[in-house]
């Protein structure tokens, strides 16, 4: 009897659960159905039009665009005619990777210590966070138009061009026969900080939205069992957001990709509008899109094999 009642009371549990969990996907739904729509109207047809035009020579004429089928050659000519192309994307992949794993370790230490209880914790929140509004939009047009932000950052590169602590660094350990290529992707980290911490702002809110999940009763407990903060950083934060880790590695690289300074994009923007060479440019952004889409694939893959689910019912 007691056997059935507990039966039954798992059964009614487990029904409340899976109740929670399918509001939870509705409400997800609901948050994504803006995008869906709006993709669905807008951007479907431009993005099956791009990969018709990929396989076409497309010539412009009074009012009307003309497609005439020629099959691989644009994709052909991406790799073995153009001299720039595949160069601009050997370049850019290793940049894409070194980039997004310092903006991933960077955003991810920065809120840690904006997690933490301190005054004007929220100024500070503001201020690691204004680099996402100063970066686009409007204020990045007139900031690359603003001649006096020119002179000052000129100003500023005179300055320190004969104090770059880590030239000197670099050339030292290189001297001492230390300074192989892990260094020097260390060292050019360090170069671009600024960069860096520019295209870290939406990472770090996220990643506060995660520490901010972790009960703090965890800490208490793991404070009783005579933890280090060391050790709880490993045993529980960082399990607790490995999941955002997840999601803010797809956002950094999708990101990275689609920088309007990136080499292949660049590219893609020149063939296009400078040359008005269509379908070599819808090749390139097709095949740049497959390659990202891959990278993408491969490393959510492994880092899904280390990600921690608290799932308990």
């Amino acid at each position: 009897m007691k056997k059935e009642k507990k039966d039954e009371s798992l059964k009614k549990r487990d029904k409340k659960y899976s109740g929670l969990q399918k509001r939870k996907a509705i409400a997800g739904y609901l948050f994504i159905s803006p995008f869906i729509i709006g993709f669905l109207l807008f951007m479907l047809k431009p993005l099956f039009e791009s990969l018709y035009m990929s396989f076409c020579e497309v010539s412009l004429g009074a009012g009307v665009v003309n497609k005439s089928w020629i099959g691989l050659k644009n994709y052909y000519d991406a790799f073995r005619t153009d001299p720039d192309y595949l160069v601009n994307l050997t370049d850019v992949l290793p940049q894409m990777v070194l980039y997004s794993i310092g903006i991933i370790v960077f955003s991810f230490f920065v809120s840690l210590l904006l997690n933490q209880d301190f005054k004007a914790r929220g100024l500070v929140r503001a201020v690691f966070f204004l680099p996402v509004i100063m970066s686009s939009g409007v204020i990045l047009g007139l900031e690359e138009n603003n001649s006096l932000m020119a002179q000052i950052a000129d100003t500023v590169e005179t300055a320190v061009a004969n104090i770059n602590i880590t030239d000197v660094l670099q050339e030292v350990l290189e001297t001492a026969g230390v300074g192989t290529r892990a260094y020097r992707w260390v060292f050019e980290i360090i170069d671009n900080i600024y960069d860096i911490a520019t295209a870290s702002g939406i990472q770090i809110i996220i990643f506060i939205s995660g520490l901010q999940s972790i009960s703090s009763s965890m800490y208490e407990a793991a404070d009783i069992e005579g933890c280090t903060k060391w050790e709880s950083l490993w045993k529980i934060t960082f399990p607790m957001v490995s999941s955002i880790f997840l999601v803010n590695w797809i956002y950094t690289v999708v990101d990275f990709s689609m920088r309007s300074d990136n080499d292949v994009m660049q590219k893609i923007d020149k063939v296009m509008v400078g040359e008005l060479r269509y379908g070599p440019a819808s090749a390139m952004a097709w095949c740049y899109f497959l390659i990202v889409t891959v990278f993408i694939g491969i490393t959510s893959f492994f880092i899904s094999k280390v990600v921690y689910y608290n799932d308990e019912k």
